[in-house]
């Protein structure tokens, strides 16, 4: 492309995206030229041709995808990156299943905007993609960052079957993301068979595996096909991998490596064509070093890896999900759905959600029973998930704040009798707390208190409240 400036096209029906896009791509020394319809574009497509294309996904008209169908026959070469705000996985996978060269959720960084067009004006293509249309994996929602880049890793593996291994703590969705890699994947009619390596005793997790004949040990009294031989065609998805012992560690290898085994207590090795996905919430590179888990297997299972973020780092997801997981536990027990109002989400929002989306699974089947009305607020969220059971949760944490002065004043050998210095904090905190509720009336605050208005003066005057 040396001697003349490389052109860009965008498509977009948001008038100020496009401003953005063609400042920047000017600025960068690209030529640039806009379209507010996809329909425009390819009237103007017969007479010209950009080096790269950048289109929006949801417009009037002809969508985004639709457009890179099309130009997918017309000008099979043309480098396409899609750009959407209703970002997820089935417009990740689609638009990279139509042959689009990168996704990008808006909003994006404009650095990152420009660079990709660099980017793909140099490869000058993408890479071909089936057409077959992806099943939708309506469980995973997200529109953070974190989740976006699941959402690419998914689009760009499908068509692969390249052994994958997904990261995260327990709780984040690994097989949910096993699920989408299958289901876009062109083993996606064939099986999928999941294992939780850890729910199984380390004796029978060899037989559940790879099957066993009949007779080969003690209560074997017919022969059982294994996880291997079900999965045959299609995907195994072992969960909790990290927990495998180190001879099953040892068998796994020589089944990656050779693609096939043998029962227990068979003679005759048995070939299968299976895609292994692992998972797990451990460090394996440190399990590695610490010779907990064998490093060719490490490398085996980490072609590509996966990370599912932990429900803390994706917040901004988190009424997506509420609404979502609401309306399926309403589904579930045949019972109107229930909303949330935005004071009851933002607590829940900010709740840390040590168990992650599995923990806000169970938690909106809880809020579908335990709320009495149709909208969900903060008084129906419990204590353990953020919420607040005032007046009870508020005197609990009050005495345990003067537990704690106590045993800090007693730990510093102070000389004075702790209700000394106690007592007149305490009342001073009452009488400002009730003549602050009746704004400032003496009459009305000491009936708050229980007190006189004569006693009321005379302790305001010997605790100097003005």
């Amino acid at each position: 492309m040396a001697g003349k400036l490389l052109e860009v096209w965008v498509v977009d029906d948001d008038q100020s995206v496009r401003w953005v896009l063609e400042k920047a791509l000017r600025q960068a020394g690209m030529s640039t030229r806009t379209f507010e319809r996809a329909e425009h574009l390819l009237d103007a497509i017969d007479t010209g041709s950009p080096d790269v294309l950048v289109t929006d996904v949801r417009m009037p008209g002809m969508s985004g995808l639709a457009l890179l169908e099309r130009l997918n026959h017309l000008r099979p070469e043309l480098p396409i990156i899609v750009i959407t705000a209703h970002s997820d996985l089935e417009n990740a996978v689609a638009a990279y299943q139509g042959g689009a060269f990168e996704y990008l959720p808006k909003p994006f960084d404009i650095d990152e905007a420009v660079e990709l067009v660099k980017k793909a004006a140099r490869q000058n293509g993408a890479a071909d993609a089936e057409e077959t249309a992806p099943q939708p994996i309506a469980s995973i929602i997200g529109q953070a960052p974190a989740m976006q880049e699941v959402f690419r890793s998914i689009g760009r593996l499908a068509g692969s079957s390249m052994t994958v291994l997904i990261t995260g703590e327990s709780g984040t969705g690994k097989e949910l993301v096993a699920q989408a890699l299958h289901q876009h994947s062109p083993r996606a009619k064939q099986p999928f068979v999941a294992l939780n390596t850890s729910a199984i005793a380390s004796e029978l997790l060899e037989s559940e595996l790879f099957g066993h004949e009949k007779g080969s040990f003690t209560g074997a009294n017919s022969r059982r096909i294994g996880r291997f031989e079900q999965a045959n065609g299609g995907t195994l998805f072992l969960d909790e991998i990290g927990d495998m012992s180190p001879d099953l560690q040892t068998r796994l290898l020589r089944v990656l490596a050779e693609n096939e085994f043998y029962r227990v207590g068979g003679e005759t090795s048995i070939r299968v064509d299976v895609r292994v996905i692992a998972a797990t919430n451990q460090d394996l590179a440190r399990a590695v070093k610490e010779s907990r888990f064998r490093e060719d297997l490490y490398h085996r299972l980490n072609v590509i890896r996966i990370n599912t973020p932990p429900l803390r780092q994706r917040r901004e997801d988190i009424p997506l999900l509420l609404n979502h997981y609401l309306a399926e536990a309403a589904a579930e027990m045949a019972t109107p759905a229930k909303t949330i109002d935005a004071e009851a989400v933002e607590t829940l929002q900010n709740y840390d959600w040590p168990g992650n989306v599995r923990q806000l699974v169970n938690a909106s089947r809880r809020l579908t029973v335990t709320a009495p009305g149709k909208v969900i607020t903060t008084r129906d969220i419990p204590p353990e998930l953020g919420g607040s059971d005032t007046p009870g949760r508020a005197a609990q944490e009050w005495t345990r704040s003067l537990e704690a002065w106590a045993e800090s004043r007693l730990a510093s050998g102070g000389d004075r009798a702790l209700l000394d210095d106690a007592v007149p904090q305490f009342e001073k905190t009452l009488i400002r707390t009730a003549l602050a509720r009746t704004n400032g009336s003496r009459k009305d605050a000491a009936l708050l208190l229980g007190w006189g208005r004569n006693t009321l003066t005379r302790k305001m005057k010997a605790l100097h409240i003005d």
